[in-house]
This record gives C-alpha cells, structure tokens and sequence, in this order.
C-alpha cells in the first residue's frame, strides 16, 4: 500500500518503492527490502518509527476485539458517541466510516498499518474526537496496529476461530489476550475464562460475576430491556436487539462510551435507543414467515443464535467456508444437529476448496441424519427451508454463515450473492 500525507509518501510495496518513497520496513516485508533499493528508493524506516511522522494526539482511538461481537459492538460505540454530539470515525469489516458517511465499501477487518494510518489521519483533518476499530487476531500478529496509542481497549469473548492461521487454538487465544499486555484503558469480558490481560487500568462488564458495568436484571420482550449497575447507580437501556450475546455487546457499548466520555451513565443508555443494529447481524428479514439472517461462522456463535429462539421451531441453512479452519466445521453441525428441528447444509464461500468435502466435514459432527438436506445451491437451500417453516407451528429460518456480504466467493471469483436479496426474490415469487 502506498499513501501519501503531509507532503511525504509512504510505501510498504517494494515494487511502488523509488527515489520519492519512503519504505516502511515491517515483519511481513522486510524480506523485500532489496527490491525496493533496486527500485531506486532511498529511504528506509522500521514500522515502529512510522508514528513519529504522524501527530495523533488530537483523536482518541478505541479499539475493540474478539472472536464474536466486534462488529456489531463498535458500531454501537460509533452510534452512541454520534449522538452524543462528537465527531467519530469508524473502520472494520463493513468499511471505513466518517460522521456517518461511508467512505470506502468492505474491507479486511483492521487493515494493515499504512492503512490504519491513512484513516486515522482522515478522521483528524475531518476534525474527528474519536476513532473506532475492529482489531482482528491477524493484525495483532502481524503488528499492523503498531504505532497506535489506544484509549482504550475492549474485548469481547474468545472462542474459536482462524486456525487455519493461528495453528492452536492456545495461539490464537495468546494473540488476542496479548492486545490486553499494556497499560493502556481496557474494557474486559469478565464471564470470558479465557481472558487474561494487565489489570492496571482495567475495567470489567459482564452478567454473571461481579463487574464494573454488572447487568442485574435484563428480558427480552419486542427487543431487550436491560438493568446494569456501576457502583451504586442503577441504570436501564433498551434496544431493538435480541440475543443474550447482544446484551453483552451492548452493556460492553454503554460500557466503553462512559468510560472515554465520562458523560452521564444514563444519558448514555438513552441514546442506544436509537442504534437499530447492524445489517446482517441478528437482521431480521421477514415476519411471515419468520426470517433471521446472521454473520454466525463459528460453533459458539452459533449457539448463540440458536439460544435466543429456543421458543421456536429452529430451521438452519448454514455451511463453512473454504481454505479455512476445518476442525471448526464437525463441531457447527454438531450444535446445529443438538438445536434445529430441520437443518440445510448448503455452500457458504468454498473458495479453492471443494464444496463436498466441506459438507463432509460438517456431516461428520452430526449423528441425526433424518433431518439434514444437502444442498450446495444455496439459493435452493434457503428456498426449501423456507418452504420448510410452513410444516411448523411457530418457526424460525436461521440463514447463517454470510451476514451483509454481497457475494459468494467460488475459486478466485467473487460472484454476486446477498441473503437478503435472495431471500426477497424467493418470498416475491
């Protein structure tokens, strides 16, 4: 990537490195370093020194991690800091946002650090007081948050996910934890067990241990209505949202926008009655039949979701993605086989790999047979599950896997595909 910024031009591509570039020289292109100096440049620095040529007291970032939640967790933060009168930038899975105007479309979770450094730096000159992020597992690895001063920190949960890159599922655990080292502000999942972090300057959410922000009571009718606690004050939020995981998500969010606003407990709760969610996360498609489509990819998201429908007869159209973490795919069908009525396995991303193995895989956690359709057309699938619900009483179709995504991605190729949109075609015909 190469950006340009006060009048000087960074570039960690050694083929865009030449006599006007400065290279940054990282743990992921160092070995590059040669190539650049043959491409004429001159001029070298590590990524550790690129913060000194970049000034960003004048914004407060926070950064928000976990293997579930991140998402939907920071947009609660954009949303609430929004109304609250700031100015706020928001970067992550769904893009980079600036006062509520999208300025670039999907993105990798937290880009890398030239990235990072180019958005943060639009965020101050658009004359930003804070900027929010999703930080993923692999950037904490690959250092692409180096450089950056965090207000503070929040985690979500750690489940697994990304063994296909992180080996162990203890490496992965590592990694996360090791963003939660310093001394920097951090916000902590207390029910999470797999949790360690530096306790100075920590602070805690959570429903079933003692916490800072502690969640005493919560229901669920036509949305959440949620009690917390922070010492001895009480306050109430309610939200559109349903999900026991979103009661974290947004306990976390009130959480977080006190502590780097220090604004009233309750002012704050009282603006998240105006964040209606995120697009493919616990969206609800249609009424009539009953239509839920999330971003779920993992065993325990999974369960998640199923646990906020127990009331219902669950139908599932789900699959895995390819050239990912495998030994994840046996332990989604297996939750999925302990909670749906009628389950469709169909393709979700399958990338390089072969779709039928997938479903192997996935096949391979499940005992009950009887109640699993195979489907690798996933406009099929979702067509029969829907079709399906009319054989229940008081059914949900669950459509998991993708979320907001726009495409199914088949070999190299990026081929047009949104749930949303094919669920709608389906119920107009």
């Amino acid at each position: 990537m190469t950006i340009s910024i006060n009048n000087q031009t960074f570039t960690d591509n050694s083929n865009d490195a030449n006599i006007n570039t400065t290279f940054v020289c990282s743990k992921t292109n160092k070995q590059y370093k040669e190539n650049a100096k043959s491409n004429g440049c001159t001029h070298f620095i590590n990524s550790n020194e690129l913060k000194n040529y970049f000034n960003f007291e004048k914004i407060k970032i926070i950064g928000i991690t976990g293997t579930n939640g991140k998402t939907t967790t920071a947009a609660a933060i954009y949303s609430m800091l929004l109304d609250l009168g700031y100015k706020v930038a928001l970067q992550g899975t769904r893009g980079f946002f600036i006062n509520d105007e999208r300025l670039e479309d999907y993105t990798l979770t937290t880009p890398v650090q030239l990235g990072n450094f180019e958005h943060i730096q639009k965020a101050i000159d658009n004359g930003c007081d804070f900027f929010v992020m999703e930080v993923s597992s692999h950037s904490i690895s690959q250092n692409r948050i180096e450089g950056l001063n965090f207000e503070l920190k929040v985690h979500t949960n750690i489940t697994q996910d990304h063994l296909d890159y992180h080996k162990t599922l203890q490496e992965y655990i590592d990694v996360k934890n090791s963003f939660f080292n310093d001394d920097s502000k951090k916000l902590i999942n207390k029910d999470d067990p797999k949790i360690k972090f530096n306790m100075k300057n920590g602070f805690a959410y959570g429903l079933d241990n003692n916490a800072t922000y502690k969640v005493q009571a919560y229901n669920f009718n036509m949305g959440m209505n949620v009690a917390v606690q922070y010492f001895q004050e009480m306050v109430n939020f309610s939200s559109t949202l349903v999900g026991l995981f979103n009661v974290y998500n947004m306990t976390a969010a009130i959480a977080a926008v006190h502590i780097v606003t220090n604004k009233p407990l309750q002012d704050i709760c009282d603006t998240l009655e105006n964040f209606a969610g995120v697009s493919g996360r616990m969206e609800i498609v249609n009424y009539d039949p009953f239509i839920v489509v999330d971003f779920a990819h993992t065993p325990d998201a999974m369960k998640k979701v199923f646990d906020s429908f127990l009331d219902k007869e669950i139908i599932v159209v789900f699959g895995a993605g390819g050239n990912r973490d495998r030994t994840k795919r046996p332990a989604m069908g297996r939750v999925a086989n302990e909670y749906a009525k009628h389950i469709f396995i169909t393709a979700d991303n399958p990338r390089f790999e072969d779709p039928d193995t997938i479903c192997e895989d996935i096949l391979s956690g499940m005992n009950d047979k009887e109640k699993i359709t195979l489907d690798l057309n996933r406009k099929s699938a979702i067509s029969q599950a829907i079709q399906k619900a009319k054989e229940f009483k008081n059914p949900v179709v669950l459509v998991l896997g993708k979320g907001d995504e726009e495409n199914q991605i088949i070999y190299d190729q990026k081929l047009p595909f949104s749930d949303q949109k094919v669920i709608m075609e389906i119920l107009g015909e």
